[in-house]
């Protein structure tokens, strides 16, 4: 009895162990093909079906139909310019102090002009009444004829000298502030009295150096703030640059408002008929990256090419003209920054 206990402890011992074994390879077996299947998951995720090629330098995006869909990219052929294009020009609301002193001088010229016209009209009726008296069996003496005459060339030289200070204010004004606002103040137009009563303001409109145009447009539109629009009405060319801008200026008037002091910078946007043709690419469609504007040209259905564009000619309407660009030409109006995205995705390697 003793000695077969032992012989049985022995035997279960080992059919333990056998079993244990069996279990071993199994979950080992499993373990290995657990890992063979996450490694082959992870070889198809590191490996995506390729999205981005480069063609002549430029960046191509191959997407399927469903994925065009879902991201809800639309697209729409570009229209050729309407005529117009927008020039950007910086304005500077000009300080009416000088235009006031200039109109109250000139105001006061006019009333010595005035003044010494009637003191010479009467003093030219006296010389002609001694006159008539001397020559009339001399009834005044010569003396008093020279009394006369002298009052007469007296009177005609103080009008003189009002009228050549008044034309001297008149031409100051003009010089410094054009020929249309030199000429309302000569003729006390509306004009020069709501700039100085500040109903209005004087803007002094500037385009870049390298920018010139035909003729200025009536109206303008500048930007307070980077949100308010302020309509312009054209005055005149103006007599003086901006001399930090060194651009041909002009001069305009915008009814005042609480925002619009003296001294204050505004930009502005001129319609103006566009010197070369083109294409408008709408707002809607530029992306912007590292400084530089981008768009996405559709090639075929599901395949977009993004290019860059200058932004230096803006439509007068939204968006910008380009002259690189077939008529036709289809492009992204929805969806730009998405395909921007997907790009950039595409190109990230899976482990980062």
């Amino acid at each position: 009895m003793k000695s077969a206990l032992p012989g049985r402890l022995l035997a279960a011992i080992l059919l333990l162990l056998a079993i244990g074994g069996g279990l071993a390879l199994v979950a080992h077996a499993y373990v290995g093909q657990t890992k063979a299947d996450d490694s082959d998951e992870d070889e198809s995720i590191a490996n995506p079906p390729t999205r981005v090629t480069m063609k002549n330098g430029m960046a191509v995006l191959t997407l399927s139909p469903a994925d065009v869909q879902n991201a809800g990219i639309e697209c729409a052929p570009l229209k050729p310019t309407p005529g117009e294009e927008a020039v950007l020009g910086y304005a500077t609301v000009l300080d009416p102090t000088p235009l006031a002193e200039l109109n109250s001088q000139y105001a006061d010229a006019d009333a010595q002009v005035k003044s010494a016209t009637a003191k010479l009209l009467i003093s030219q009726a006296a010389l002609q009444r001694a006159q008539v008296l001397y020559k009339d069996q001399q009834n005044i003496s010569a003396a008093q004829l020279q009394s006369a005459q002298s009052n007469s060339d007296t009177d005609q030289a103080l009008l003189a000298a009002a009228r050549a200070r008044l034309a001297s204010l008149a031409e100051t004004t003009r010089q410094a502030w054009g020929d249309v606002l030199g000429a309302a103040l000569a003729d006390h137009a509306p004009l020069v009295g709501d700039l100085i009563a500040r109903r209005d303001y004087v803007l002094k409109v500037t385009l870049p150096p390298d920018v010139v145009i035909n003729a200025p447009p009536e109206t303008a539109i500048a930007t307070l703030y980077g949100r308010i629009r302020v309509p312009l009405r054209y005055v005149s060319l103006a007599t003086a640059v901006n001399p930090k801008l060194q651009g041909v200026s002009y001069l305009y008037v915008a009814a005042a408002r609480d925002e619009l002091l003296p001294g204050l910078n505004l930009d502005v946007s001129m319609a103006v008929k566009s010197a070369r043709p083109g294409l408008v690419v709408p707002n809607s469609s530029v992306i912007w990256l590292e400084g530089q504007a981008w768009i996405y040209v559709r090639s075929d259905a599901n395949t977009f090419i993004r290019r860059e564009i200058s932004p230096n000619r803006p439509a007068a309407d939204d968006g910008y003209i380009v002259t690189d660009l077939p008529a036709g030409t289809e492009v992204v109006v929805r969806g730009a920054q998405m395909l921007l995205s997907e790009e950039f995705r595409a190109q990230v390697p899976v482990e980062d």
